[in-house]
């Protein structure tokens, strides 16, 4: 194929669609000036407030990603402190538990001191109020030897014989 040929070819379509050679050339510099317009003023700007929006995003998921092992780490701690926690209840509450025995015991060791004391004063008294008894049943053991000896015999007794009398009332009842 000849290159006049293929020209002319173009030609004729060119023809056929209504393109001539001014109109083309004044579209193309008209395109061009809207091209490098948008490319300026338009594509840039928007090239990078996009750029700006996805730097924002990948810092926010760094964030996120830098707040999760935060939060684990956290969460860790949270767990030690509370497993710690739990350690130092369960000493307290062992050692409430010895001093409670302790404080029982010595109680329990209180009661049965307060206890055998009250019992001795008691065994005291019983001895006192014994001993008082005996007197008590000596004394009118005598009287009534004496009154039933001064009956008997008929005679008033003189008070040396009622202390002889009463002395020996109370020897034999004592043995």
């Amino acid at each position: 194929m000849e290159p006049v040929f293929f020209a002319n070819i173009v030609a004729s379509t060119a023809k056929q669609f209504g393109v001539d050679a001014p109109h083309f050339i004044s579209q193309v510099i008209s395109f061009g000036i809207v091209a490098f317009l948008l490319q300026r003023f338009a594509y840039k700007p928007i090239l990078k407030v996009l750029e700006e929006r996805r730097e924002r995003i990948a810092e926010g998921l760094a964030n996120a990603d830098k707040i999760k092992k935060e939060l684990a780490q956290t969460e860790v701690a949270r767990q030690e402190i509370l497993s710690q926690a739990n350690i130092q209840a369960n000493k307290l509450i062992e050692e409430a538990r010895a001093a409670a025995a302790r404080v029982q015991d010595q109680e329990t060791q209180k009661a049965i001191a307060a206890a055998e004391q009250i019992l001795s004063k008691a065994r005291e008294a019983a001895a006192q109020d014994h001993a008082q008894m005996i007197a008590d049943v000596r004394r009118e053991v005598g009287q009534l030897v004496v009154m039933t000896t001064a009956k008997v015999i008929g005679k008033v007794l003189t008070p040396e014989d009622q202390k002889r009398l009463a002395e020996e009332a109370s020897s034999q009842l004592a043995a």
